[in-house]
């Protein structure tokens, strides 16, 4: 392939070391990697599907044996702890079983014989080739997440990975390569919005899965709003609520909140983003628990010793642009219980803060991707739920209550796609959908259901030879 003059780097978050020097994908580039892609894609579709389950599983093995590099890649980009890190490749390991129970479950074929004179099936076919677009937060699994269903269902893949991230998905790359997967299943284009565009616009591909921000959904919907035939499958984060009602074990309570909202330093789709409490003793002493916990939040750098409980935001603008949010938010009449600040004279390295938002009138519908925390109290339980449904999206919302029937109440009438009950928002199965409604998503979720975007079905009704009808209409001569 032929290169831009066009050269960009990643830097580390955590110390501004250069993590990787390269240059991004022309237009040129993107058409050549689609086409690589579309004449690979009919000899791997045609391959058996325990075929193809047997170069996912070699994947899944490689990642287990030799998931260092990449788990070093994740860390060195993104800031991540290593224990995190670690534990996104391990993720990966086990999105491969999970994703073949699910082809098993929901896209296998389905051939009904039970009628002598004809047969009624349904199989899936890919779509062709698939474009994913991958995010920073996790560079590897999210992207992972997309590729391991595409691929499964006789797809081959374009890949294009955050600009933020790049070395994460080269490394990535060399994983599959090294797996013995064929030459052109994958291939990666890496670049920015530049890049992006040229993918999302080039005709040679069959739909886009995609996970980041709502404005980067909307423009990748309307670039293909002529061209319907193409899938899309969309996860765009939220501005998710963790309500907390009623509860006895503050402590509990507090250590739940602290993993829901502060996971990856505020950086994940599912991350709480308000908190909503309601009145009374207990919602004041959980409150004064949470304060004083997050004073023990250890926030530091990949290879501190002992290990941070969380690192930076991913760059120096998005640490700034959280710090305006909070201080605008002050200015506004909000309270701030825990300042996000700095430390070690490194602005992307945030501690987490929390801030009473409860007298600011017409808050900003935003997903503030970063760990800062909004307070709202309500006097009561239908106050919380109207909270907790006041958004434009519907990721993830969760409740930490000690009553079923409060739970009950929630979980039908609270708007998300992910509704957990004393667990943190951020605690996710990949034995389950994961995607949200209203600007969170269009209704074709990730998790063990992103299998389900990566094929289509085929009806057919079939006889063994040519008869004519039993009966014929009227009208109509033997």
């Amino acid at each position: 392939m032929t290169h831009a003059t066009q050269e960009f780097c990643s830097t580390s978050p955590a110390t501004g070391e250069v993590v990787w020097r390269g240059r991004a994908a022309t237009a040129a580039d993107v058409a050549a990697a689609i086409a690589t892609a579309r004449a690979a894609q009919p000899a791997w579709e045609c391959l058996p599907v325990a075929a193809r389950i047997a170069h996912l599983e070699a994947c899944a093995r490689e990642l287990e044996s030799h998931g260092t590099d990449l788990a070093a890649a994740i860390s060195a980009e993104t800031g991540k702890p290593r224990w995190e890190a670690r534990g996104e490749v391990a993720s990966m390991v086990a999105k491969v079983p999970a994703t073949i129970e699910a082809w098993r479950a929901r896209r296998s074929d389905m051939v009904d014989d039970h009628d002598a004179s004809q047969v009624a099936a349904t199989r899936y076919r890919a779509h062709g080739v698939l474009a994913v677009i991958g995010p920073f937060n996790f560079p590897a699994h999210l992207p992972h997440g997309h590729i391991v269903p595409a691929l499964l269902a006789g797809n081959t893949v374009v890949f294009k990975p955050s600009e933020f991230t790049p070395r994460c998905g080269e490394v990535l790359l060399d994983v599959w390569r090294r797996a013995g997967l064929p030459p052109g299943a994958v291939n990666l284009v890496q670049g920015g919005r530049d890049t992006g565009a040229a993918v999302t616009a080039h005709p040679g591909h069959d739909g886009i899965l995609f996970t980041g921000s709502f404005a980067t959904g909307i423009a990748l919907r309307r670039a293909l709003a002529d061209d319907p035939a193409k899938i899309l499958a969309l996860e765009m984060g939220g501005n998710n609520p963790l309500v907390v009602h009623d509860v006895a074990d503050a402590d509990a309570a507090a250590t739940l909140t602290i993993l829901s909202a502060f996971l990856t330093a505020g950086q994940r789709c599912s991350c709480a983003r308000r908190l909503v409490v309601t009145a009374g003793p207990r919602g004041d002493a959980f409150l004064a628990r949470l304060v004083e916990r997050m004073a023990t939040i250890r926030v530091g750098l990949p290879a501190d010793e002992p290990e941070p409980f969380m690192g930076p935001v991913i760059h120096e603008a998005a640490a700034r642009r959280l710090v305006a949010v909070q201080e605008e938010l002050s200015a506004r009449g909000g309270v701030p219980l825990v300042r996000m600040e700095p430390r070690r004279d490194r602005l992307t390295l945030l501690a987490p803060g929390l801030i009473d938002v409860t007298a600011v009138a017409d808050r900003e519908d935003a997903e503030w991707f970063g760990p800062l925390l909004q307070l709202v109290r309500v006097t009561d339980f239908e106050a919380a739920i109207a909270e907790a449904n006041a958004t434009a999206y519907g990721l993830v919302a969760g409740l930490l209550c000690d009553r079923r029937d409060c739970y009950e109440t929630f979980r039908t009438r609270v708007r998300a796609g992910v509704v957990n009950w004393n667990q943190q928002t951020t605690g996710a199965s990949g034995q389950l959908p994961f995607g949200g409604v209203g600007r969170s998503g269009n209704h074709r979720p990730s998790g063990a259901f992103a299998i389900d975007a990566c094929s289509y079905p085929v009806a057919s009704l079939e006889r063994p030879a040519v008869t004519p009808p039993a009966t014929l209409p009227p009208g109509l001569a033997s």
